[in-house]
C-alpha cells in the first residue's frame, strides 16, 4: 500500500538569501523523497529570490502579504489552512508564531511547531510592544505541540527561561549542506568576476543589512584596517534596508574603492572558499547564524562578537571571539592578525562537521519525526 505524503506548511517572510531561507531550501533538497509534501506561504510583499529553485524541487509556494488588515490576512491565512488540510505547521516568524499556531490550532492541524531562530527582534522596546511580546508567547505556550529552536539562548528568547523542563522544546541547531564546499572554487576565476585583486588579502562578511548585523561598525574596522594596509578589500554578501546607507557611507569615507558590494547570492559557499581570507562577524545578537557556520566549513579564520552563543564554535581553533565594548582599532587588529593565520584545509574543516548536529542530514532525521509522529 502507497504511503500517503505528510503534508507540511512552513511559514516565513520572503524566500531570499538568509540564514533561515537557505537552512530551508538545503532540507527540502535533503529530506526523503515521498515523504513529506512541503508548502511555504510567505508573509513578504515580493517574490524571493529562492522561489524558483524551490518550486523546482517540488515545493509550492503561496504568497499571503501581510497588511496592517489584521482581519484580512487572518481570512486569507486560516482560508489557506482550511484549504491545504496539513498535518503539520511549521513557523519560523518568531513572536508572530503565536497568532499564527494559534489559527493553526482553530483549524485543526495536529502539529503545530514554532522555531525561534534569534534571541530578540529589532523592534524599540515600548510598553505595547512588551504586552504584544508577553501575548504571543503566552499563546505559543498554549498553542504548540512542539518548539524547536537554534540554540539554547534563543530557546530562552521565545519559550521562556524554564524551557528546558517542557518535553515540547529542545534546540535543532542548523545544519549546513556540506557538499558545496566540496566542489571545485577556482580563486582566480572567482576574483576577476567581481574585480578583485589577485593577490590581495580578502575579508568576507556575510549577512542582511540590517540594524542587528552591525554593518556601520564594520565600516570603522574597514577604514582602519585599511589605514594599515591598503591593498586590504572587504567582500560584503547580503542585502536589505540599510544596503544603501551603507554604500554610501562608504563612499564618503573614501573606502568604496576597496569594499564590494555584491548583493544577495546562492553561491555564498563558493564565495567563502575562492573570495575570502578571513570572515569578520560583530552582529549585537544572533540565534545560531549559518553564516558563522559556513565561513567554518570554508577553513577560514573568523572575528565574531561575543554576543554570539559559543555554541557556534565547531572548529575553535579557527574562531576569534571579540567584545563588541572594543573599539574598531581593537576589532582591525585582531582581523589583520587573523589574515595571518592559516586557513583550515577544506577536508579538515568538513571533517570537524562529521557526525555533529550541525550537519543537515541530522536536521533532516529529527524534522521526520515531528512531521510524521502521527503518520508513520
Amino acid at each position: 500500500m502507497k504511503r500517503t505524503a505528510v503534508k507540511v506548511l512552513h511559514t516565513l517572510g520572503a524566500l531570499n538569501p538568509g540564514g533561515v531561507e537557505t537552512w530551508l531550501r538545503q532540507i527540502v533538497k535533503h529530506m526523503e523523497a515521498g515523504r513529506i509534501e512541503f508548502t511555504f506561504c510567505t508573509f513578504g510583499s515580493q517574490p524571493g529570490i529562492y522561489d524558483d529553485e524551490v518550486e523546482r524541487l517540488g515545493v509550492r509556494i503561496i504568497r499571503c502579504p501581510k497588511t496592517s488588515n489584521l482581519l484580512s490576512f487572518r481570512k486569507h491565512f486560516r482560508r489557506i489552512l482550511r484549504e491545504g488540510r496539513y498535518h503539520a505547521i511549521h513557523s519560523h516568524v518568531h513572536l508572530f508564531s503565536g497568532l499564527i499556531l494559534r489559527w493553526a490550532n482553530a483549524e485543526g492541524v495536529p502539529i503545530r511547531i514554532a522555531h525561534s531562530h534569534t534571541t530578540r527582534d529589532d523592534r524599540p522596546d515600548t510598553v505595547p510592544r512588551r504586552r504584544y511580546c508577553g501575548l504571543m508567547k503566552s499563546w505559543i505556550q498554549s498553542y504548540a505541540t512542539h518548539g524547536l529552536a537554534t540554540s539554547e539562548d534563543a530557546a530562552a528568547a521565545l519559550f521562556g527561561k524554564e524551557w528546558q523542563s517542557d518535553k515540547r522544546f529542545r534546540v535543532l541547531h542548523f545544519g549546513i549542506d556540506l557538499l558545496p564546499f566540496r566542489e571545485p572554487a577556482v580563486k582566480e576565476d572567482i576574483r576577476r568576476e567581481f574585480g578583485l585583486p589577485q593577490g590581495a588579502p580578502i575579508v568576507g562578511n556575510v549577512a542582511s543589512f540590517v540594524p542587528r548585523k552591525n554593518h556601520r561598525f564594520i565600516l570603522k574596522i574597514a577604514a582602519e584596517s585599511m589605514r594599515q594596509r591598503p591593498d586590504l578589500h572587504f567582500l560584503l554578501v547580503g542585502d536589505g534596508q540599510l544596503r544603501e546607507e551603507t554604500e554610501a557611507e562608504a563612499r564618503s569615507k573614501g573606502l568604496s574603492s576597496n569594499i564590494h558590494f555584491v548583493g544577495l547570492r546562492a553561491d555564498v559557499p563558493r564565495l567563502m572558499r575562492g573570495a575570502m581570507d578571513a570572515f569578520i562577524f560583530p552582529s549585537l545578537w544572533e540565534g545560531l547564524p549559518l553564516a558563522l557556520l559556513e565561513a567554518q566549513a570554508a577553513g577560514l579564520p573568523c572575528v565574531f562578537s561575543d554576543s554570539i552563543t559559543r555554541e557556534i564554535e565547531i572548529l575553535p581553533g579557527q574562531m576569534i571571539r571579540m567584545s563588541l565594548s572594543r573599539n574598531a582599532d581593537d576589532w582591525a587588529a585582531v582581523t589583520l592578525a587573523a589574515l595571518q593565520q592559516d586557513r583550515i584545509e577544506s577536508h579538515d574543516a568538513l571533517e570537524g562537521f562529521t557526525g555533529t548536529d550541525f550537519c543537515l542530514q541530522r536536521n533532516g532525521s529529527v524534522l521526520l519525526e515531528l512531521y510524521t509522529g502521527n503518520y508513520a
